[in-house]
């Protein structure tokens, strides 16, 4: 299997709304990828936890999905989010996103009941043997409400072979040392938590999945430049300014505060989905004096 080199910036997209949040702006979505990828980022990720995957009907779904690939062309590689509740669901959308021509489809083990790690294997048995695209693996029990091990990680990277990579978005930065070690450093893993950026690069993360490019990419971007140079001091200096706002996006939730800063830029994309609730002033005017603090 041919594994696309997924590094760097992954930035996530927001799914935009109408003003009634009934239908889904296609057009604004277009604009906002079109940031995404002018701005520089390695790679785009839509229909994920800032994508609003989970508050979509199959329908709008399948249209973001479809767009999404369309749009971005191939000019930077494309990470679909295609989790779901139950197996079968996930692994239509897989499929879905295979055919339109994503690059790597990402799953978290979404489950309503809690799932044994045995059911957690099975379910990404079942995926990987009906794509033939790579999986990113995504472990982020906040939001799924599963949490994998670093042992349970390796032994589903181990068993199924197109789980090529993973995120890993708990906040502790020893799941990604543990994964190192009993890898042997032979497994891409990936930062999904703004705030330990600096030191999941400074562990050997590969990339960084962020919805922060949408407002701050060129800070973003200056810091994985930053790594890659070995110029620790000024990597540690543009994680801390970037920080607040960071902390900020994470806190006040992703879709929330990333729609809220691109509408802050000229772009409108409608308020999240309910029950999500979209940013009072107090936040919004907060967002903006940090949005201007870093412009």
């Amino acid at each position: 299997m041919s594994t696309p080199d997924i590094h760097g910036i992954i930035g996530y997209t927001i799914t935009p709304f109408s003003a009634d949040g009934e239908h889904l702006d296609l057009d604004a979505l277009g604009q906002s990828i079109d940031r995404l990828v002018d701005s520089g980022v390695h790679a785009i990720a839509p229909l994920g936890s800032t994508g609003e995957g989970a508050y979509l009907s199959d329908l709008e779904w399948d249209r973001v999905c479809e767009f999404s690939i369309q749009h971005v062309a191939k000019r930077v590689p494309t990470v679909v989010s295609v989790s779901d509740l139950t197996t079968a669901k996930a692994l239509r959308r897989a499929r879905f996103a295979q055919a339109q021509g994503a690059d790597v489809v990402m799953v978290l083990p979404a489950s309503y009941w809690r799932l044994s790690e045995a059911e957690i294997l099975a379910h990404y048995q079942a995926i990987g043997s009906s794509i033939q695209v790579p999986i990113m693996l995504y472990n982020n029990p906040a939001t799924s409400g599963t949490d994998m091990s670093p042992e349970l990680i390796l032994r589903i990277f181990n068993a199924v072979e197109n789980v090529t990579m993973v995120k890993e978005s708990t906040g502790d930065i020893q799941r990604m040392h543990r994964l190192h070690v009993l890898g042997e450093g032979q497994v891409p893993f990936y930062n999904g938590c703004n705030p330990l950026a600096l030191e999941a690069f400074a562990a050997g993360a590969k990339g960084w999945c962020t919805a922060a490019p949408n407002l701050i990419a060129p800070l973003n971007l200056e810091l994985y430049a930053a790594i890659l140079a070995n110029d620790l001091e000024r990597a540690r200096a543009l994680f801390y300014r970037q920080l607040p706002l960071l902390d900020f996006i994470l806190k006040g939730g992703l879709p929330a505060t990333i729609k809220a800063g691109l509408r802050n830029t000229g772009l409108e994309v409608g308020n999240p989905r309910l029950p999500v609730s979209p940013l009072d002033d107090g936040a919004c005017k907060q967002l903006e004096r940090l949005i201007a603090a870093l412009s």
